[in-house]
């Protein structure tokens, strides 16, 4: 079985992982219906409660297909990763630490671009992702056409479009999941260009020493990019050794 989740650190979030194959984290911006799409995919088969050492709520639910059993947690609702909130903090390190076996990021159809920017996000941290195009029924009752396929050539990810309140596309969005987590499906996310003649150096130099210190780190360059812009808590972390545990360990204290 293809696993790429951590098992340790998503223990040390209070995942259960009893009987579960792979761990689905479900992303996006607020008001795009994630929830729908959680409800749709879990069913009744849910659990909420906190995030440890957060007043945060987290939801998680279950599901199983073609034989195998998905745990899928309900990240908070956000604009961005970049971890001027709590929320989103909590988002960027479950996809970056626990290493989520996909990450679906849910989209409004009908104000694509506003929600390009957190797609663009987690597709710097994680290259096993699915773009869910929600409410392309409401795309469609405002004459508004989004080609799904040119969509995922540019971000080199599955895009899925959904209805979820009428399940429209669920049965499509469980097939993706499935062959993105059993890599029948291979993800070649679009990363933005940030190979700037004036932080190229700086950026090579930080990944490089990173890659000697923190070898099993998913995303080197990502971190790199996130020293240079003086992320307090990633320079911490590196500092004091810690990158590997970043928000799990502060959690269980």
């Amino acid at each position: 079985m293809n696993t790429t989740h951590d098992l340790k650190n998503l223990v040390k979030l209070g995942i259960d992982m009893t009987n579960v194959d792979f761990i689905v984290a479900l992303a996006g911006n607020p008001n795009t219906g994630k929830s729908t799409v959680f409800n749709s995919l879990t069913g009744l088969q849910q659990h909420t409660g906190n995030w440890p050492g957060k007043t945060v709520t987290r939801t998680e639910g279950a599901f199983s297909y073609l034989g195998h059993k998905y745990k899928i947690v309900d990240l908070p609702g956000t604009y961005s990763l970049l971890s001027t909130s709590t929320d989103e903090e909590i988002a960027r390190d479950f996809i970056l630490f626990g290493k989520p076996d996909v990450t679906i990021i849910v989209a409004d159809a009908t104000r694509l671009e506003r929600n390009l920017n957190l797609t663009l996000q987690v597709l710097e941290i994680t290259d096993r992702a699915i773009l869910c195009l929600n409410l392309i029924d409401e795309a469609r009752r405002h004459n508004i056409t989004v080609d799904h396929v040119k969509l995922s050539e540019i971000l080199g990810i599955p895009v899925v479009p959904t209805a979820a309140r009428q399940k429209e596309g669920i049965p499509e969005l469980l097939e993706t999941i499935h062959k993105v987590v059993t890599g029948e499906t291979k993800c070649n996310p679009y990363r933005v260009n940030t190979n700037f003649r004036d932080i190229a150096p700086a950026v090579e130099k930080l990944e490089s020493k990173i890659k000697v210190l923190f070898p099993e780190l998913p995303n080197t360059r990502w971190i790199a990019l996130r020293l240079l812009e003086g992320d307090q808590k990633i320079i911490d972390a590196v500092r004091s050794g810690e990158i590997g545990k970043l928000i799990f360990e502060e959690m269980e204290g």
